[in-house]
């Protein structure tokens, strides 16, 4: 589940600590909101990657933004603030593509309203980094704030075209997670210490991320394929086909802890909206469509972290090159096969190759919507280096 996905209390006695339980290795930011929410301003900007933890320090700074204690953690206000149910927490998502001038209007039409329980409420607005269209509207309504309401803007970026509504924010910076924190909480979390690094390591500084790779069996066995690529290639289109396939055949399984995740959180939801006298999940269809979003990104990033993996075969067949006189063996040879000779000339310039090759398709993979053809492409030009 997303780090945008409010999950419920556990018990009855959650501490005030816990309002950020679910953010990683984000003390400085963390610690910033904390002392905002004593006396807040209009409108903060929390600014990071998905699964660094944005999505969920918004919900733990509206429930200490709206509990009259500031945020104890265990009253009726900050458990349905946490589990997503509390009227004057609302989160605005954009309705397409982007943020557009539409959702814009609609986030104005939602500030000037009065709380319906306290004195305030919170507006958070996610994908503002999508906003570009619309930012003469968001700048309007964050000019002429309602006192009784603060936004709290999520963006991945601020794009040069929304430096002026970032000015009218208070930024918080979510920088990726260090991979050594995803590994000491993902061995807090009961993982082996081994698997946890491996996984802290293919997570990107993504918690999410690391915590349902932590949970896939499926998982060492894509990274042993990618490994394997290169010893696979021999610059023939028919190979390079069908690794591409089987590739992303493996990829769409990485898929599947992820849309489990997702049709919990629809029951979940559900429930929470039929305790609360609902006939249906309201905003159903912007939930869907999110966790669509997040499918998209996740395969994204799953093909990624492969490519990753791929230049570091790469980066350390070129780190032994180098190291290697004329003529020699590479460390990572030695011992190897009879048929696996010495370091043969410009193998190594292939090596320097390969590795912008792949950093080029990496580069690239956001905005190529030809999956299957970007990695035929990539794989035919790797198994041609060393013609």
């Amino acid at each position: 589940m997303s780090d945008a996905v409010a999950r419920g209390p556990s018990d009855n006695e959650r501490p005030a600590a816990s309002l950020f339980a679910d953010v990683v290795g984000q003390e400085r930011a963390v610690g910033a909101l904390r002392a905002a929410a004593q006396r807040p301003v209009h409108a903060y900007l929390l600014v990071g990657q998905p699964g660094s933890g944005p999505r969920a320090a918004a919900r733990g700074f509206a429930a200490a933004l709206l509990c009259p204690d500031g945020g104890c953690g265990v009253c009726d206000v900050c458990r349905r603030v946490l589990a997503g149910i509390h009227p004057d927490h609302v989160l605005v998502e954009r309705t397409g593509a982007a943020l557009d001038v539409d959702d814009a209007r609609r986030l104005g039409a939602l500030a000037l309203r009065r709380p319906i329980e306290g004195s305030r409420q919170v507006l958070v607005v996610g994908d503002l980094h999508l906003a570009l269209l619309s930012a003469p509207a968001l700048l309007k309504t964050l000019e002429e704030p309602p006192p009784s309401t603060v936004f709290v803007l999520l963006a991945d970026d601020v794009p040069p075209d929304l430096v002026t509504v970032a000015s009218r924010c208070v930024e918080v910076p979510f920088p990726p997670v260090p991979t050594a924190a995803i590994e000491a909480w993902l061995i807090g979390r009961g993982v082996d210490p081994s698997r946890a690094r491996l996984v802290a390591e293919g997570a990107g500084g993504d918690v999410e991320r690391a915590r349902l790779l932590a949970e896939d069996p499926a998982f060492s066995e894509r990274l042993a394929l990618w490994r394997s690529i290169p010893s696979r290639l021999d610059g023939h289109g028919a190979v390079s086909g069908a690794l591409a396939r089987e590739v992303l055949r493996a990829t769409d399984t990485a898929l599947a802890p992820l849309r489990a995740e997702h049709e919990s959180e629809i029951r979940m939801l559900d429930e929470d909206a039929t305790a609360m006298g609902e006939r249906r999940l309201p905003g159903r269809k912007d939930v869907l469509d999110r966790q669509h979003r997040e499918e998209r990104r996740w395969r994204t990033e799953e093909l990624r972290t492969g490519l990753g993996v791929l230049a570091r075969v790469y980066r350390d067949r070129l780190a032994d090159a180098v190291a290697t006189p004329p003529g020699g063996v590479p460390p990572s040879r030695a011992g190897t096969s009879p048929g696996v000779g010495p370091l043969r000339p410009g193998e190594a310039k292939g090596y320097e190759a390969a590795v912008a090759l792949v950093g080029d398709a990496a580069a690239g993979l956001r905005r190529h919507a030809q999956e299957t053809l970007l990695l035929e492409a990539l794989f035919v030009r790797l198994g041609r280096l060393g013609d």
